[in-house]
């Protein structure tokens, strides 16, 4: 065999070596759960992609529903701490801080100095909720502990991954692994939209049954936490508490004025609205945020 017919021969089995490599499709990452605090799902790979820096805020700024942040505070720490604690789903008025919370709680309780193990928070986008089997038999051998977390969650016609997390959450032999649990926002208290729900009652053999298997999927949230719109002076406490933070140095009846003009434009109050009024505001001030 000359060196023409070898060199043949190799670039043709490096062919086939990349063909067979891409119908097996990506590779699997090495996740290495030392890397960051935060993590986000790549089901594709099944990699837990590193998140370095992550976007949220201290947990003293998030004002306006003091209720609910200590009920969630509380579920979280006894998770971390190794304690039984509840799934939680955090329904409501848009805007009012449901992500944000999630985040800035599971910050504040990873610098706590008794927890049981490291806790991460593994994001897992609404359209890959049919790979949290998956997800969890990677969670379920590690020594850490879980919050997943998924935002914006709801379900619409003909939609049956809802059947996919109802297992992943109590269903199954397995059940939920110890070490994880979920928190999941959405505007929907039931995660379904109203003329779903509607329309399965009027048109069923047995309306009852039809909307009790939707409905039951909120049911495996342990946690209901109510988020409703803000009043004015919920609205200006959250102004206040950023521009104080921030050390805006303005008058109060001035940054008032500027806070409640801003709400009108918009035609709503939520924490949403106070933080882009602090972001505008800050940035004519010359100020970083």
């Amino acid at each position: 065999m000359n060196d023409d017919t070898a060199r043949h021969i190799i670039s043709k089995i490096e062919e086939l070596t990349r063909a067979v490599e891409y119908l097996g499709g990506p590779k699997k990452a090495e996740n290495d759960l030392a890397a960051a605090d935060c993590f986000v799902w790549e089901p594709k790979t099944a990699w837990l992609q590193p998140v370095p820096r992550p976007n949220r805020i201290d947990i003293g700024l998030i004002k306006g529903v003091d209720h609910v942040r200590d009920i969630l505070q509380d579920n979280t720490e006894r998770f971390a701490r190794g304690y039984a604690a509840n799934n939680v789903l955090l329904w409501g008025a848009r805007g009012m801080g449901k992500s944000s919370l999630v985040k800035s709680v599971h910050a504040a309780t990873s610098a706590l100095p008794d927890i049981a193990a490291p806790l991460k928070l593994v994001e897992i986008h609404r359209e890959d909720i049919n790979s949290l089997p998956s997800l969890m038999a990677i969670l379920r051998v590690s020594p850490e502990r879980f919050i997943l977390f998924c935002d914006d969650l709801s379900f619409d016609h003909d939609d049956t991954a809802y059947k996919s997390l109802k297992a992943a959450l109590d269903g199954g032999i397995e059940g939920r692994p110890d070490n994880v649990i979920l928190y999941a926002t959405s505007n929907r208290r039931h995660l379904l939209p109203r003329d779903m729900i509607d329309n399965e009652r009027s048109t069923a053999i047995n309306p009852h049954e039809a909307v009790e298997e939707k409905v039951s999927l909120s049911d495996r949230f342990g946690l209901w936490l109510g988020f409703h719109k803000c009043s004015q002076d919920d609205y200006l406490e959250m102004v206040r508490g950023y521009a104080e933070h921030y050390q805006f140095g303005l008058d109060d009846e001035d940054l008032r004025a500027q806070a409640l003009e801003w709400a009108t434009t918009r035609g709503s109050r939520s924490g949403r609205v106070a933080w882009q009024f602090v972001q505008d505001l800050a940035g004519r001030l010359g100020k970083r945020l």
